[in-house]
């Protein structure tokens, strides 16, 4: 899916548009750093996934093929595997869902995640994306107080908008966008795709050589 411009309005506005008007009643939960992380940390392959909560392009690769992927390099220690967060439109939808994840905590952030992922179509059919939100929330232990705390807390929106800027400094233009050790792919990606990357780095890491 293709980014639009964030500059005209504000992570901090979209957000507070699209969360209730309640006030926060409790405090958010502790954040991660910048990426989400799968893996043995010294696997031979780095594959870092820039995806948007509110992108159906993503939520398919999550859905369809990251299962199989996950299975194949990750579980097997070949690959040490970032997802890193950005936005495009709807952008409030996005945010709110990162954040959200976020606030869930450490051990449950690639859970809400892919929960979102997985009820992204019903939410937009419904219309009603922080009803949809908030009841992923309340699967991970977050009540509706936490989740407005979680919407309107300053400091975690200001996190979000200098992730969001990191990736936009990477050359992140789109999502899904993918490197692997380096190389560069965008858009959405078979296990096939992938394996055409991977498996020669593999093979040339196995020989002896560079990935």
């Amino acid at each position: 899916m293709k980014l639009l411009s964030r500059r005209a309005c504000t992570i901090a506005a979209a957000v507070l548009a699209l969360a209730a008007s309640a006030p926060a009643l409790a405090a958010p939960q502790p954040f991660m750093g910048d990426a989400a992380v799968l893996g043995n940390a010294k696997a031979p392959i780095t594959v870092v996934e820039y995806a948007s909560a509110s992108c159906p392009h993503c939520a398919r690769f999550n859905n369809e093929v990251f299962p199989a992927f996950k299975a194949k390099y990750i579980d097997t220690g070949k690959v040490h595997y970032e997802f890193r967060e950005l936005l495009t439109e709807p952008q409030d939808f996005a945010a709110a869902g990162f954040l959200t994840a976020r606030c869930a905590g450490q051990a449950n952030y690639l859970g809400v995640v892919d929960a979102i992922f997985h009820d992204q179509q019903k939410m937009y059919e419904s219309g009603d994306l922080i009803g949809g939100l908030q009841a992923i929330g309340a699967r991970f232990g977050l009540s509706k107080a936490d989740m407005d705390a979680c919407l309107r807390d300053p400091k975690a929106v200001k996190a979000l908008q200098a992730r969001v800027e990191s990736a936009e400094k990477a050359g992140v233009e789109s999502t899904p966008t993918f490197f692997i050790n380096g190389k560069k792919l965008e858009g959405e990606q078979s296990l096939g795709d992938l394996m055409l990357v991977i498996e020669p780095m593999l093979a040339r890491i196995n020989a002896g050589g560079a990935g």
